[in-house]
């Protein structure tokens, strides 16, 4: 095992600067690190990363510390019976028939109300003017609230993904999450009430009415994954519209493929997933020593899972640091299952229980925008970084296009 200081530190602005240089070094160097800021292990390669998401022996305890001050107990932390009925209890809304007849036309109406700001410019930034507001939008619309809290909603949004990536232990950024805790559960426990009183045709009364073998969400269970939804849902979504349409714009040629043909556009989303994830880094906890490559992570230890890094794995892609849609160690049919060979949505029993909502908002979103803007291009002197450590996206996206009917 090697000591931090052997490895480059990835809370260092030359990691956020371009964490893949130091990804390419880490895949490269002995692959098991001890960082002592963060008190954790760091793993890299994707045989180790994929390791700890599906094997039982690396736990979810860390979350108990690290997501349940600002969300309360999720889904995330559950094991055994008590986390298969509880998925058992979400999930069928987040696929099929409920996600293609309820669901889709609300992500729909989103994607074209946000493109209808924008579609006779000529000229808009996609994270600003889009990216950053859609699956925000779309997660209050599904749970049936009120459109007029959309600015409420991404102000939590924002505050609860800077607590989850405050790797440095920012006392202020620490102190916002736990009152967006407090704010988001003052908001959503009366109206979850409410709701269960008078069931609509919404998230909210479908979480409010299921059951599983006898089992009900208790009002904070639902607002745990409501605040689990925003950012879970959220973070995904935003990075990666802005991220696939950066990838496109840089491959001009691979842009072309997926205008002329739209039934390209989830493997641009899978491979986009795989070159440039919204998530770099997911923690796990052995509950037992467990050998990795380089050596032995004791029980109890935390886990710093590189999944930025996995993605990028020469023994595991071909030619990992080049973006493209079509190569051949990534089918698509698989890439939003629990059998995706990228890692962006984890796997195993805790794979991303919202992957197909992601699927279907990134298709929806892609499509009405090539349809909004088909000659799309960067805007002259554009040039695009990317920024975020634990998440990471394009900062901003400005384009040039013009308007449909001009």
């Amino acid at each position: 095992m090697t000591a931090a200081r052997e490895a480059p530190d990835i809370l260092s602005p030359e990691f956020a600067m371009d964490p893949y240089q130091v990804y390419r070094v880490m895949l490269d160097a002995p692959p098991l690190v001890w960082h002592e800021p963060m008190q954790s292990y760091i793993i890299s390669r994707y045989e180790d990363v994929s390791r700890a998401f599906k094997e039982p022996v690396f736990t979810t305890d860390n979350y108990d510390w690290q997501l349940e001050p600002v969300h309360g107990k999720t889904i995330l932390q559950m094991s055994g019976r008590e986390h298969s009925v509880r998925r058992a209890l979400v999930a069928p809304a987040f696929r099929g028939s409920e996600l293609e007849q309820r669901f889709l036309p609300v992500i729909e109406r989103n994607a074209r109300a946000l493109i209808d700001g924008f579609r006779d410019k000529g000229t808009v930034d996609l994270v600003a003017e889009f990216a950053t507001h859609f699956p925000i939008n779309v997660i209050v619309d599904m749970l049936g609230l009120d459109p007029a809290d959309h600015a409420r909603f991404q102000r939590w949004y924002t505050s609860i993904i800077a607590f989850l990536g405050n790797l440095s232990q920012d006392a202020d950024i620490a102190a916002a999450g736990l009152r967006t805790r407090e704010e988001l559960a003052e908001y959503m426990i009366p109206i979850i009430q409410e709701r269960r009183e008078n069931l609509g045709d919404d998230l909210l009364s479908t979480l409010c009415a299921a059951e599983v073998d006898g089992t009900r969400m208790s009002d904070e269970d639902i607002k745990a994954f409501v605040s689990l939804l925003l950012a879970a849902g959220g973070e995904t979504t935003d990075k990666a519209v802005a991220s696939l349409f950066k990838n496109l714009l840089e491959h001009p040629e691979q842009l072309a493929a997926v205008r002329a043909d739209r039934s390209l556009v989830p493997q641009a989303f899978a491979e986009t997933l795989r070159y440039t994830p919204p998530v770099h880094m997911i923690m796990r906890q052995p509950a037992e020593d467990v050998t990795v490559s380089g050596g032995v992570i004791p029980a109890g230890s935390t886990v710093t899972c590189l999944i930025g890094a996995a993605n990028r794995d020469a023994r595991r892609f071909a030619d990992p640091d080049s973006f493209d849609i079509f190569r051949a160690d990534l089918p698509t049919n698989t890439a939003f299952s629990a059998a995706a060979n990228h890692l962006s949505f984890a796997l195993g029993r805790h794979f991303c229980v919202g992957a197909l909502l992601a699927k279907t908002e990134i298709e929806v979103a892609t499509n009405q925008l090539l349809d909004a803007m088909p000659d799309l291009e960067l805007a002259d002197g554009a040039s695009p970084v990317e920024r975020g450590v634990f998440t990471r996206g394009p900062a901003s996206l400005p384009i040039r296009f013009t308007p449909v009917g001009s």
